[in-house]
């Protein structure tokens, strides 16, 4: 089946399979960020933005991105870097498998709230699994981002 959607700002144009996800759509496009850790939406590695909220690539087909605005790390590649460094100075980065998730529902989190409460942040960033650290230092990484983006708003 055709689908047409929106990638990071270019109109794509995709023959998928009923049966496919858009994790698979995507690593076939050449967007390796979007990884298939779990294929359960329970670690949030496969995590891309749907209309500008964070969605699990590995339980969403590809037919439902029709028409949609579908993001990933590689479209705000300046601000995951940025964001990555945060998680990098708390010691919340060992391996770095969750980073791409984790930036993108920090992103996401930046447009829906201008100052979010910690309950609003560990809403966003439950979806995201880190086997390496607990999430202590991930939510003060996130903290510190956000007070340093509310500085220069």
């Amino acid at each position: 089946m055709e689908v047409k959607f929106v990638l990071n700002h270019m109109d794509i144009v995709v023959n998928a399979r009923p049966d496919e996800y858009l994790a698979e759509t995507l690593r076939n496009l050449g967007i390796l960020s979007v990884r298939v850790g779990c294929n359960e939406s329970n670690c949030g590695t496969c995590t891309v933005l749907i209309n500008d909220k964070p969605a699990m690539s590995c339980s969403v087909l590809t037919a439902q991105v029709e028409g949609k605005k579908v993001t990933t790390v590689e479209d705000i590649q300046e601000e995951a870097n940025k964001i990555a460094d945060y998680f990098s100075d708390e010691g919340a980065d060992q391996c770095g498998f969750c980073l791409v998730g984790f930036a993108l529902v920090v992103h996401a989190l930046t447009k829906e709230y201008k100052d979010p409460t910690d309950e609003e942040i560990r809403n966003y960033l439950v979806g995201n699994l880190c086997r390496c650290s607990g999430y202590h230092a991930q939510f003060l990484a996130v903290k510190k981002y956000l007070a340093e983006v509310k500085k220069h708003a």
